[in-house]
């Protein structure tokens, strides 16, 4: 399934079905994640999921930033919303917005190359953040925001040569019965990132 926001020159596909999506304002996205539902490839054991709802479009820009408002329900451990980055199915990233086994909002990173690398960053203080991906290149980086005007340094990564890219917004349940996130204030530029570290 295909869709647009009229505030975004942008076509939207969903990988993996979510329970429930709304437009709403013309600007937000509500995206719901249905029971177990995670991308994650463990290090350490068997466990391989790969079933959550993404909304993702195609860019073969090589200077992008894609940020978006964030705001979960949060209900359950590793409940998040999620910025993501998909380049092969063995080969992603994803900047997500995470329940902690403490009950504490996290910002979390995940980069994988065949199996899954898994960072928790820093404690948030409630339910909404500022979450930003950029691409410099063959280079990427994740930040994160308490008022989109100041951005912390999350993850600098590569995922290898790259050409074609999926990149957009997605939501996950991997414990719980289920998970709402609203993105909104969605911005994607053909810009390249300053520097890393400036807080730009």
């Amino acid at each position: 399934m295909k869709f647009s926001l009229p505030s975004l020159p942008i076509e939207f596909e969903f990988v993996n079905a979510p329970t429930e999506w709304r437009v709403e304002n013309e600007t937000e996205l509500l995206l719901c994640a249905g029971a177990k539902t995670d991308w994650f490839v463990d290090p350490s054991s068997d466990y391989k999921s790969d079933n959550a709802p993404a909304a993702l479009f195609k860019t073969r820009d090589e200077y992008f930033l894609l940020s978006a408002r964030v705001q979960v329900d949060f209900a359950s451990m590793f409940d998040a919303g999620v910025l993501q980055i998909r380049v092969r199915n063995d080969a992603w990233g994803k900047l997500c917005f995470e329940y902690s086994p403490d009950k504490q909002p996290m910002v979390v990173s995940v980069v994988t190359r065949g199996v899954s690398d898994d960072c928790n960053s820093v404690p948030i203080e409630n339910n909404m953040v500022y979450l930003r991906a950029a691409r410099i290149r063959k280079a990427f980086a994740f930040h994160y925001s308490l008022d989109s005007m100041y951005w912390n340094l999350v993850r600098h990564f590569s995922l290898g040569d790259v050409d074609e890219l999926r990149v957009g917004l997605s939501a996950q349940s991997p414990t719980g019965a289920g998970c709402a996130v609203t993105f909104s204030e969605i911005v994607y530029t053909k810009k390249r990132l300053g520097d890393l570290r400036s807080g730009e």
